[in-house]
């Protein structure tokens, strides 16, 4: 399994704390896949994006792009963010102009593009997410979930080989969450490798392809969705819960479950239990 991003032995302290915020921290994402990195609040989830976009060197240790070590000069970290795109888990944070098409535009007008090309990417990337409604109406208007398609949007006009989301779900409803996982999966569909920092259980094991679990700066578990939660201790031991719908497959009978694989989704239980009319 090909790895698009690596860190090794990375260690990280913020100024003005002793203690590190990665300690020795070692991972890999795949190239292609969906990752998700789960943890707690405070795991070295988003201290590891900023270190994948530069924005923190370590004080120890490696990040690697493709295989090779990332340099820190400003047009090294250039042609890194264009390679690495980030959406941060507050979409104020990302979102500086007065209305969506002036903020996606933003980055390809400091890239020099021609504004007929600008017009071009804007508007095909707003209608990507959907936001063509919304293309010319002030920020401070749309709803939260909006805001963060409109960052998203922002990230992915500049093509970016590898996107990485800091809790994207966070806050949104339930029609915002679905809403934004379906351009999360149109996005994947198209080549880009996607990997997302949560603690939202739930979200990992129906979604993601391979998983990462973070602790303390360190990370402590990874493999397949169905090998990492099926160590129900460990995941437990980490104060993190297991996904509901691991728990209800796994307190069906077990001649039940034995033939077949473990869904992933409620549509995946449905359909299962459809074949199973003795148990309805």
């Amino acid at each position: 399994m090909d790895s698009i991003l690596e860190v090794e032995k990375v260690h990280y302290s913020y100024p003005g704390t002793k203690n590190e915020a990665l300690r020795g921290l070692s991972l890999a994402v795949p190239q292609g896949r969906r990752t998700a990195i789960c943890g707690h609040n405070g795991s070295g989830k988003s201290t590891l994006f900023l270190h994948a976009i530069g924005i923190h060197r370590p004080v120890a240790g490696h990040v690697r792009w493709k295989g090779a070590n990332i340099g820190y000069s400003g047009s090294d970290l250039r042609e890194l963010r264009r390679k690495i795109g980030l959406v941060f888990q507050d979409p104020e944070q990302q979102l500086i102009l007065n209305t969506p098409y002036e903020d996606v535009s933003y980055g390809l007008r400091n890239a020099g593009l021609p504004e007929e090309e600008i017009r071009r990417r804007a508007e095909q990337s707003l209608a990507a997410m959907g936001l063509q409604t919304w293309a010319q109406t002030p920020m401070h208007q749309l709803s939260l979930g909006l805001k963060k398609r409109v960052a998203l949007a922002g990230v992915l006009v500049l093509e970016p080989e590898l996107l990485l989301l800091d809790e994207p779900t966070a806050y949104l409803d339930r029609q915002s969450e679905l809403q934004l996982i379906e351009q999360l999966n149109r996005v994947h569909a198209q080549g880009i490798t996607v990997a997302m920092a949560t603690h939202d259980m739930n979200l990992a094991y129906s979604w993601a392809d391979w998983i990462l679990v973070m602790d303390r700066g360190q990370c402590v578990m990874e493999g397949l969705p169905g090998e990492v939660f099926a160590q129900e201790q460990r995941i437990r031991s980490l104060g993190l819960d297991l996904p509901i719908l691991y728990e209800v497959w796994h307190a069906l009978p077990y001649s039940i479950r034995r033939d077949s694989v473990p869904p992933r989704t409620m549509d995946s239980l449905r359909s299962l239990l459809k074949e199973l009319p003795a148990l309805i």
